[in-house]
């Protein structure tokens, strides 16, 4: 055998053993890649981007809301208050398609960067905010949309890792 058509097996065989992440799941993915450079910009209108005209929203302190109005309103409230100047981070705990056009994506965040915490949340021994963001995101017309954002806090005695 040549070695030219020994390195082709090599590099069929290769890429057959990591699987390539589907269209929609890359995706899903950039979603959260979305909101993660949204959020680091303090902007309320490109957070809400992908975000369902009729989505529900849980935020962290338990409140809930519909709509896209709702949620681009709250998130531009806290961007320009307690928020303001921070960063976050997400990270992929979980990724399931629970039928085409579904994704359930949960990721663990952590947001840096707070002045003053609201009473009854508390950060980190690093001074974070740790949370688990759980949103149901659907395809709609060939367009990925949230149509469920519930985020709850992470108490700082619940072990949890650090995000990459």
């Amino acid at each position: 055998m040549n070695h030219l058509l020994a390195l082709a097996l090599l590099l069929v065989a290769t890429v057959a053993a990591y699987p390539q992440a589907s269209p929609d799941e890359t995706a899903v993915r950039n979603i959260i890649q979305d909101e993660i450079a949204a959020w680091n910009a303090g902007d309320a209108a490109a957070f809400a981007r992908h975000f369902a005209a009729d989505g529900t929203f849980t935020n962290i302190r338990g409140q809930f809301f519909t709509g896209r109005a709702d949620f681009t309103e709250k998130h531009d409230f806290i961007f320009k208050g307690i928020y303001r100047g921070t960063t976050m981070k997400q990270d992929v705990v979980s990724l399931k398609f629970v039928r085409p056009g579904v994704a359930v994506v949960e990721t663990l965040t952590a947001v840096i960067g707070i002045q003053k915490l609201p009473p009854g949340m508390s950060a980190d021994a690093k001074g974070r905010l740790r949370s688990r963001l759980l949103q149901v995101i659907v395809k709609d017309g060939g367009e990925w949309k949230v149509v469920s954002f519930h985020n709850t806090d992470v108490r700082p005695d619940v072990p949890v890792p650090d995000p990459q």
